[in-house]
């Protein structure tokens, strides 16, 4: 499958991607490993370039790999934001990932609009070590150059940024070869290391006691430009919620509180007919007509962008690989493309790939 651009540019190996009216059915498995299978983009060898001397012939040995890495952007509301991007193929890829969350750096380029880089500028990566799930990130000192109100995200961006590879359960900092037991500006505890599980994007909206709740990410929906994209949202549940699953399924129906700026697709009247079924990493949803929203119900139609939130949210929790979907206990649902979906989806490889 070709697929080209102002280079003329061929993908060798095409991932399904997280656009509107791209649904995760037939979604590749996400990439989980340090250096994994990955999206190779190579120019096409006898294509024509445009240079400033014209059209040139491309060779063989100017051919360029790419891999793609989710990097963690912060978008114009200030929501730290995963972004699918090929970047130049290396052996070293978590590195690698760092250094194009530099402020100025190579990402400068091909940032998305609304989007910025959350490293200070000038910020050298000095070297990225994984040993027993936990990833060391040592910084040059211009680390230390950021605004007290993006200390957060800047420690966010990185964990998430870091832990989208398999090796890498929990993440460190470090500014010139010393730990950072804190973040340097504003404090915020790094302490034995950071994780997914310490959220993103936190939503405390409506929490009288926190120290009763548990955090929980779910997968809202922001526009720029006309395009959505995907916002992981870390709420505060009842510690007196059991079933992890449910308690994703309603959230994701409850909708953003109204202060976030965020939108869901799904209807109001969305309901589990019954409990969540797990099975050696699947996960079965039985949902009730509402569920198809907008769609006609003959139809049997479901929109790709509440398939979507429901994928990304749920296999975040740790052991889901895939989410199979059916109404009245009956597995008879299509796409927005009229395709069947009589496969569990997995984890897409790309999430927020639009230019925006």
């Amino acid at each position: 499958m070709s697929k080209y651009n102002k280079q003329i540019v061929v993908t060798v190996l095409a991932s399904s991607l997280l656009l509107s009216g791209c649904g995760l059915f037939n979604a590749e498995e996400a990439a989980k490993e340090i250096d994994p299978p990955q999206d190779v983009t190579i120019t096409e060898e006898g294509s024509k370039v445009e240079t400033e001397n014209g059209a040139e012939d491309v060779k063989a040995d100017q051919a360029e790999e790419t891999v793609t890495s989710q990097l963690y952007l912060i978008d114009k509301s200030g929501f730290v934001v995963p972004h699918s991007m090929n970047l130049p193929k290396t052996d070293s890829v978590a590195k690698q990932s760092l250094e194009y969350l530099v402020e100025g750096g190579p990402v400068s380029n091909m940032l998305p609009n609304g989007f910025r880089a959350v490293l200070p500028a000038d910020t050298q990566v000095l070297g990225v070590n994984i040993k027993d799930g936990i990833a060391v990130a040592d910084f040059s000192k211009e680390f230390n150059n950021y605004k007290k109100e993006d200390e957060a995200k800047i420690l966010q961006a990185i964990t998430w940024t870091l832990t989208q590879f398999d090796k890498v359960e929990k993440v460190k900092i470090w500014v010139n070869g010393h730990e950072q037991k804190e973040m340097p500006v504003n404090s915020t505890p790094i302490q034995d290391g950071v994780s997914r599980v310490d959220g993103i994007n936190h939503d405390s909206t409506d929490v009288v006691d926190i120290t009763n709740t548990k955090p929980l990410t779910v997968y809202y929906m922001a526009e720029s430009d006309g395009q959505p994209y995907y916002v992981p949202v870390t709420k505060r549940i009842s510690n007196d919620e059991t079933d992890p699953i449910v308690s994703a399924v309603k959230e994701l129906t409850k909708g953003p509180s109204p202060s976030l700026g965020l939108m869901s697709d799904f209807q109001d009247g969305v309901d589990l007919l019954s409990a969540p079924k797990y099975e050696d990493g699947k996960v079965t949803l039985d949902f009730n007509e509402s569920i198809y929203g907008s769609f006609d119900e003959e139809q049997k139609i479901i929109s790709s962008d509440v398939l979507n939130a429901l994928v990304l949210t749920l296999t975040e929790q740790e052991g889901i690989e895939s989410v199979a979907v059916t109404v009245n206990g009956k597995a008879e649902l299509i796409n927005e493309n009229g395709e069947k979906l009589t496969e569990p989806v997995t984890r897409p490889t790309e999430v927020n790939t639009g230019s925006f």
